[in-house]
Order: structure tokens, then C-alpha cells, then sequence
């Protein structure tokens, strides 16, 4: 079909169009529901463009109304070698009058949030993370069976639709010619039948002899089912600028702002964000949508349950979108998610991805699966961590086409109806770690799905530049894999789960890591007492644990490794052979026999007065360190270092805990599992929640009225 407004064909123009008016939006019909809209990147990111558009594209300017001739094909005179008029000149206007730069010949170009211009001859696809739609997921969880794809083009040129299968195979469904110097629209019917195992929908634009431009287009679906509202509970914790940023963010998209009910800060820091001075300015622009919460700091779990809590409390929104304060947010994500969740057949988890915010392109996991035995997370099946969309991008990557199913999705970004808080209850208390896996792995036992919807993202700072399996995080890291494999592991005591904790303290006390050992012992006894003692807890173990911590050598940590004593052995390495990675089974069990021998000779008191060797915190691995008496190793975000020393009496208390604490979960399972079951539902329940916050809010309230009552008699007083 060719569609030429010219020719007077009225069912496809839109009277009074703009060329590239990016506000122009489509009245919203009862008829049709967008579900995802074709978006461009909110700032001129060149590290995110490939989730965008496929192929070669720039960032580019919006051309003079209605010039959509060839761009260079007839440049002024004086013009530049890409057609375009030097500043200042007369082309195209009066003599001094700037000349909007024309665009690149030979690249698609980014014209405004909303669309795209395709130079003649070529072609862009939008086989891309953010705007192909995943088909295989509103397929299997929705209530739709068919879809509705509603474009609106300008220029000359072709757009194709297509789509892939579970395999990755493409398949081209329409092919639309259009011819028009003004807007026109069309809507294509598809169907969601042939996506049961995966696949995608996407479009792609090819221009004829003269530029193409798609102005808008949305992926829809007629449904009468009501528009739901959510909540965002954003928990934070001394990163105020960070968080005010998402809130500035928020605050400038009108369409995101649609369906948002209240934005809920639990701010448990000690920088405040209301402190910021351009905090005032924000709080103005969302009005009465922002409620900044105070409360001291028990950790992610108790943030993200205090927005949990007051989102039931409130009575008004249906779901709670949790978000991290350190992640930056696609808005559009936040509309995809409570669209996809209005028209899921029943209450459903609706999880976003996670992005590397320092190598943008970088997605952290397509989905994620506990391992049943041994009780730790992994990709799910035919996925993969940390793929990179920029070289491997969707049309090239056939496993991103299978439909992946999730046992959870991690809390930067997680939207929860409030039907499923109030079946299913809010968060474990365990301050932070395992609280978003545990609450996946019980929703599902529930019979609710945990959906990473792909198009749904953030950008988060990612887990390879942080220690936390070595510092104080280490103690919620064991405590509460533990609590969660007693709750929910389908296997007699865990699984290999307690066999794989053994073998991780050994290994740490074997590479004179004695802190993070001694903090792992600390989450097992912890986990002995029983689960009373989690709400208890929960505000003051961190302090706690960062005041044992620090009588460790191997906490100490400073930022020059000429602060600590120059690198230097008695003797040179035998035979001038460094220390080899063992090959193979038998050569890990010998290492790990003449290691853990090694370690109860005495310390070379050389090894005392200076390091024996430079470690880079990549190479720290238990062969290696458990070869020597001390080491200098940096940590993972490359900023410090610290001095590993060993001590043989240390190792032995460490090792002698290790193998009593362990043989005493084994033994007291059964019981165990059978506390931690039947105390499950009252400890997340909304109410024994709302005690906590009260309980440790109590002091700080206090401490705050003192000041005021202070500031008042000070004044009384002059």
C-alpha cells in the first residue's frame, strides 16, 4: 500500500502536523491501550544507542518544516561537505540567520524522543532492547491474544514488521510503502498466538529516494481492563544527590507522572536528602506525590518494607515500585511495568533489569534462578550474566529470543501489586541480602509469577567494583542464604548447601581473609537463635558487625601502597616459579591439603616487617594466597588495599568453629526449619513491621525533639 498525502488521501494525514513535533501525542481512545512506545534515549548518550537503534545512527537536529529533500543533494551555496550552512550565513534565509545543520547522509538520525529519520537508501531497525516488543512474555502472562502496532510516518520509504521465534529465526509478517509530505498513520493487527516459547515483534524503516521519517509509533492493545496507579518507594542511605536525581527525573516526565500515586523516600541516613538545597525546587515540582520518610538504618529490607507498609497503609495505589537510590531509570520502564501488570491474568511480580551504569550497553541478568541444590543464584536456564547488547545485540543473540522464566528479580527495580503484599506478606527482616530472592522464591510457592519484563531497565552500579563478599556484608551474605534455604530448599538440610558454607570459611580463613570468616561464624550462631531475634536485631547488627570487623588486620585498608612497608621476600620463589593455578580435582584437593598444613607452621618473622607479595584483588584466590605468610591486596573497586598477615592461632579457633557450627546446623535442621516456617508469616506481616519502625524510630524521635525543645528555650532565653 502507498500512502501520499499529497494525492489527497485524507485517511492518512493528520491535519496540522508538525514535521517532528515530539509533543504531539495521539489522543488517548478508550479503544486502545499503549503498551510499549518506540522511544529514543532521554539525553545524547552515545554508550546507550544500540539499545535503541539497531545499525548505524547519530544524534541529529530537527530539519527546517517540511524539508525532507536529500540530505547534501542540494546544499547551498557555501555550504559544509554534509550540507549544512556555516553560522551565519544567508542559505536558506536572511543574511546573519543561523541554518538548522541538515543531517548525515549516510546515517539514521535521532531527531527527538519520539522519532527517527532515515536518509534515502537506507535502513533502521528497531530490533533493540528498548523498542522491539517482547511478545513471548505478554503471550504467556497477559490476557491479550493479539496486538496492535499504530505508526505515524512522513517521507518516502517502506516500513517492515517483524518477528522472531524461540529459535532466533526471523520473519518478516508486513511490508507498508508509504509516500507522504504530511503525517500518516496506520495500524497493523498481530497476533500473540505463535509466541508460547519466545520470540519478539520489531519494525524497521527503509527511505526510498528520499528521506523516511517515523515520527511515533506504539505497540497497543484494546482492552477495557482499568488503568492501575502505583506507588515508587525509593529506600536510601547516604547517597542524597543520587536519589534527588531520580527525583528530578520523575519530576519531568508528565507521561511517567500519570501513573504514579505517591513517591515514597525512606531516607535512613545520615546525609539527608531534604537537606540538599535544590531539594526545595523538586519537592515543589512533584507536590503532594512526595513523602521523604526519615527512619534510622536497618538496610534494604527494612526501607523497601516501610514503602511496602505504607503503600497498604495508603489504600490508594495498586502496586509499590521499589527502586535502588544509586540506579539511573528508563522512565518510560515505569509505564511499560504497571501496563504490563493492569493486563496480567493474575497478580503478578513485574521485575526490571539491571544495566552496568559504568559500561551502559552491559545487561547484568535476562533472568535469574535459584539452584535447588546448592541454594545460590544463577542464570536461568539458556541465559547468561553480564551480556553486552553493543557487540551481541538482539538480532544476533538467538538465546535473548527463548522466553526466560525467573524465581526472582532483584529489588533495584521491582514492581509489586499490593494484592500480592497482602497475600504474601512484606520482606524477611535481614537488613539486606537474600530479602528480594527470599520474597521471590515465597511468591512463587504462592503460586505468583516473578516476570523480568524485557524493555523494563535501570542502570545500576554493578557488583563486580564492590566487596561484598568480603567486608561486613559477608555476615547477611551467610546468615541469610542459610534462613532462606531453612524456609524454602526442597532438599534434606539444604542440599550441598551446607557443604558449600564450610568450604567458603575455610577457604577465607585459608587466604588470611580471618574478618570475613569470623563474620561468617557470626551469621551461623545468629541463625541458631532462632528467628525471634531478626526484628530484635535488625537496627543494631551492622554497627556491631563494623566494630568487630575492624580488630582484623585484613580490614584495615589504605589508599597508597606506599603507606605500607616496600614488597619484599627472605628468599626468591623456588626454582623462580611463582605460585600455578592447579589443574584439575586432584590438584585443587592437594593444594587445599598442603595449604591447609601450611597453615599451622610458624610465620616467617621476615613476612612480619614487609609483604611478601602484591596481590591484585582479580588474582586473590585461596591457592594463591594460602602460599604465603602476607600480602599486599587491593579491593575491587581499586581505590585501597590491605595487609593480609597470617596467623596460625587464629586459623585454628576459625577452622575449629567452622567444622562445630556447621555439624550443628546439620544436626538441629528439622527444628530449625520447623521455627523459621511457623514464624514466617508473623514476622512479615505489615503489623509486626509497623512495631519495628515504631521501636527504632522512638530514639531518633527523640533526639529531635530534644533540639527542638532546645531551640525553643533558646529562644525563650534571648
Amino acid at each position: 500500500m502507498t500512502w501520499d498525502g499529497r494525492a489527497g488521501d485524507s485517511r492518512l494525514s493528520v491535519p496540522g502536523s508538525h514535521p517532528l513535533d515530539a509533543t504531539q501525542e495521539w489522543t488517548v481512545t478508550e479503544r486502545l491501550r499503549v503498551l510499549h512506545r518506540v522511544i529514543m534515549p532521554t539525553d545524547r548518550d552515545h554508550d546507550v544507542l544500540k539499545l535503541y537503534v539497531d545499525g548505524d545512527v547519530i544524534y541529529g537536529e530537527a530539519t527546517p518544516p517540511g524539508d525532507l529533500e536529500a540530505p547534501g543533494d542540494h546544499g547551498p551555496p557555501g555550504s559544509t561537505p554534509n550540507g549544512s550552512a556555516p553560522h551565519g550565513s544567508a542559505a536558506n534565509g536572511s543574511p546573519g540567520r543561523p541554518v538548522p545543520p541538515r543531517l548525515s547522509a549516510d546515517r539514521a538520525s535521532i531527531v527527538s524522543r519520539r522519532s527517527l529519520l532515515v536518509p534515502p537508501g537506507l535502513r533502521a531497525s528497531l530490533c533493540t532492547y528498548f523498542n522491539a516488543f517482547p511478545a513471548a512474555y505478554w503471550r504467556r502472562w497477559s490476557v491479550l491474544e493479539e496486538i496492535v502496532l499504530r505508526a505515524r510516518v512522513r517521507g518516502q520509504g517502506t516500513l517492515f514488521v517483524y518477528r522472531s521465534t524461540s529459535k532466533g529465526h526471523l520473519q518478516r509478517v508486513r511490508s507498508i510503502d508509504f509516500d507522504t509530505a504530511t503525517s500518516a498513520e496506520q495500524e497493523v493487527r498481530l497476533s500473540l498466538q505463535p509466541f508460547i516459547d519466545g520470540g519478539w515483534y520489531w519494525i524497521e524503516v527503509t527511505a526510498g529516494t528520499r528521506p523516511a521519517v517515523l515520527e511515533q509509533a506504539d505497540w497497543c492493545a484494546e482492552t477495557g481492563r482499568p488503568r492501575g496507579t502505583t506507588n515508587i518507594g525509593i529506600t536510601t542511605y547516604n547517597r542524597p544527590r543520587f536519589c534527588l536525581d531520580q527525583l528530578v527525573a520523575l519530576s519531568q516526565a508528565d507521561d511517567v507522572l500519570e501513573v504514579i500515586d505517591e513517591i515514597l523516600v525512606v531516607d535512613q541516613g545520615t546525609s539527608r536528602v531534604r537537606d540538599l538545597p535544590d531539594f526545595p525546587a523538586v519537592a515543589a515540582a512533584l507536590g503532594d506525590r512526595l513523602r521523604v520518610i526519615a527512619q534510622p538504618n536497618i538496610g534494604g529490607s527494612g526501607g523497601f518494607s516501610r514503602a511496602m507498609e505504607e503503600t497498604l497503609a495508603g489504600g490508594r495505589a495498586d502496586y509499590v515500585l521499589l527502586l535502588d537510590d544509586d540506579v539511573i531509570t528508563e522512565p518510560e520502564s515505569i509505564v511499560r511495568a504497571v501496563a504490563f501488570a493492569d493486563l496480567c491474568r493474575t497478580p503478578t511480580i513485574v521485575g526490571g533489569h539491571m544495566f552496568d551504569l559504568y559500561d551502559p550497553s552491559v545487561l547484568h541478568a535476562y533472568a535469574e534462578s535459584v539452584a535447588p541444590y546448592r541454594w545460590w543464584m544463577v542464570p536461568a536456564p539458556r541465559t547468561a550474566y553480564w551480556h553486552n547488547l553493543a557487540h551481541h545485540p538482539l538480532r544476533q543473540t538467538h538465546w535473548l529470543h527463548h522466553r526466560a522464566d525467573a524465581d526472582f528479580n532483584g529489588w533495584w527495580m521491582c514492581l509489586m501489586p499490593v494484592d500480592v503484599l497482602r497475600k504474601v506478606g512484606l520482606s524477611l527482616p535481614v537488613f539486606i541480602k537474600w530479602d528480594d530472592i527470599e520474597y521471590g522464591v515465597r511468591a512463587k510457592a504462592a503460586g505468583i509469577a516473578t516476570v523480568p519484563l524485557p524493555g523494563v531497565a535501570v542502570w545500576h552500579i554493578p557488583w563486580r567494583d564492590k566487596d561484598n563478599d568480603l567486608d561486613w556484608q559477608a555476615y547477611f551474605q551467610e546468615r541469610n542464604r542459610m534462613i532462606s534455604g531453612l524456609l524454602h530448599s526442597p532438599y534434606e538440610r539444604g542440599g550441598n548447601m551446607l557443604k558449600e558454607s564450610f568450604i567458603m570459611v575455610t577457604k577465607h580463613a585459608m587466604s588470611m581473609q580471618y574478618s570475613t570468616a569470623e563474620l561468617m561464624l557470626q551469621g551461623i550462631e545468629d541463625l541458631l537463635r532462632g528467628p525471634d531475634h531478626l526484628h530484635e536485631s535488625i537496627a543494631g547488627t551492622m554497627p556491631r558487625l563494623r566494630s568487630l570487623r575492624a580488630g582484623f588486620v585484613d580490614a584495615e585498608t589504605r589508599g597508597d601502597l606506599d603507606e605500607f612497608p616496600a614488597v619484599r621476600r627472605r628468599r626468591p620463589p623456588r626454582k623462580g616459579r611463582e605460585v600455578a593455578p592447579p589443574e584439575g580435582r586432584r590438584a585443587a584437593v592437594k593444594a587445599a591439603l598442603s595449604g591447609a598444613l601450611r597453615q599451622v607452621r610458624p610465620v616467617d618473622d621476615f613476612a612480619k616487617q614487609h609483604p611478601q607479595v602484591l596481590v591484585p584483588h582479580v588474582d586473590q584466590r585461596w591457592w594463591l594466597l594460602c602460599r604465603y605468610d602476607s600480602a599486599l591486596v587491593s579491593s575491587a573497586d581499586g581505590t585501597k588495599a590491605a595487609w593480609y598477615q597470617r596467623d596460625p592461632r587464629r586459623f585454628r579457633a576459625l577452622i575449629w568453629r567452622n567444622v562445630r557450627l556447621h555439624l550443628k546446623v546439620y544436626r538441629q535442621w528439622k527444628r530449625l526449619h520447623a521455627e523459621y516456617r511457623a514464624a514466617l508469616p508473623e514476622i512479615t506481616s505489615a503489623e509486626r513491621w509497623r512495631e519495628t519502625f515504631d521501636r527504632v524510630a522512638a530514639p531518633e524521635e527523640a533526639a529531635e525533639e530534644a533540639v527542638r525543645r532546645a531551640a525553643e528555650d533558646a529562644v525563650e532565653g534571648a
